[in-house]
């Protein structure tokens, strides 16, 4: 009996110890994780950056062939016609904005845009950038104003020093940076002073002895010309309208001033008694014609739209003339003409 009794005890023990560890392992199936802390809030998003509004017109997919003297160009991605010198520093923030590449338009001349067009933003400088007074015998000129107005207006309020600018088809601020130049004179000759603005939009002013200016360039780098000051001397309005009056001639005889072009395509060559058309005429290439592209017949320095010239037609006529020229009388040729696009 006792041994029954002993059984039952221990049967019993053991079956609480069982129940205990069922009741342990529940228990642990149900138990909740730990709660994490809420993250702390972070500082609010910064708002969108102010839409830049111009004076000027700004526009999009803009044609280039309506903005040169070639009359050849694909579209620009932005155009922008800045209405004061506050709009072209917004235009320089603007192609900063949208990680595009900029440059700067005048009149059009002087430059080939490629089929493509450009993929950057065109700053096209010209009225609100034109302004002309006269201090003295000093002009002062906005980058925007057609070098030959200011040639004219120079001539009949009796100041000389660029009355032979009349016959290049560009304005200030081009003629400037580029060092323009036309009857044996050039911009370097009568420049005292500039106004420019670098990339980052600074305005500076530089004076002429600041300026490295060489044949056909200013060597000022990546600034926009917005104003210059000109060293005039005095001459009687009569004798400077004259000289004008035979310089016009001599371009309309020479050279095809109404028919689309750049100007002079290539720089004259440094050291030679012979001039780039002189040199191209030789070589028998007067005439030549790729597609609507040809060679002058008044001026072998002159590569002339015959009205359906692509910009590619014109590069093919270059690539040629430079080769012959080169095989034939061993010269290379400089382009003077500015290659813009893809």
């Amino acid at each position: 009996m006792a041994r029954k009794n002993s059984t039952r005890k221990a049967a019993a023990a053991r079956g609480k110890s069982a129940e205990r560890k069922s009741g342990a392992a529940r228990g642990a199936g149900v138990a909740k994780p730990a709660v994490k802390p809420a993250p702390k809030p972070g500082p609010p998003p910064a708002p969108p950056a102010p839409k830049l509004k111009f004076r000027g017109k700004l526009l999009e997919n803009e044609p280039l062939s309506r903005y040169t003297t070639y009359r050849i160009g694909g579209p620009a991605r932005y155009l922008l016609n800045p209405a004061e010198v506050e709009d072209v520093e917004k235009a320089l923030q603007f192609a900063q904005d949208k990680g595009v590449p900029w440059l700067v338009l005048g009149l059009g001349s002087n430059v080939l845009v490629k089929d493509g067009g450009f993929s950057g933003l065109v700053i096209r400088l010209g009225k609100g950038l034109d302004k002309f007074e006269m201090k003295g015998a000093t002009g002062i000129v906005g980058a925007g104003m057609p070098t030959p107005l200011l040639a004219r207006r120079t001539a009949e309020a009796g100041f000389a020093g660029v009355e032979r600018f009349i016959g290049i088809p560009g304005t200030v601020g081009g003629g400037v940076y580029m060092n323009a130049g036309a009857h044996g004179a050039e911009f370097a000759e009568v420049v005292t002073e500039i106004t420019v603005m670098d990339a980052k939009g600074k305005l500076k002013q530089l004076t002429r002895k600041q300026i490295p200016f060489k044949y056909r360039t200013s060597g000022l780098g990546q600034v926009i010309v917005l104003e210059a000051k000109l060293g005039l001397g005095e001459e009687a309005p009569a004798k400077l309208k004259e000289h004008q009056s035979r310089l016009l001639r001599w371009r309309k005889a020479g050279t095809p001033f109404d028919q689309p072009c750049c100007g002079s395509v290539f720089k004259n060559p440094s050291g030679g008694t012979k001039t780039a058309g002189m040199l191209i005429e030789e070589v028998g290439l007067k005439g030549f014609r790729i597609g609507g592209a040809h060679v002058s017949i008044l001026h072998a320095n002159y590569i002339v739209n015959t009205g359906n010239a692509t910009a590619a037609d014109v590069l093919k006529v270059i690539d040629q003339v430079r080769k012959t020229v080169a095989k034939k009388l061993g010269v290379d040729l400089e382009l003077e003409v500015k290659v813009i696009g893809v």
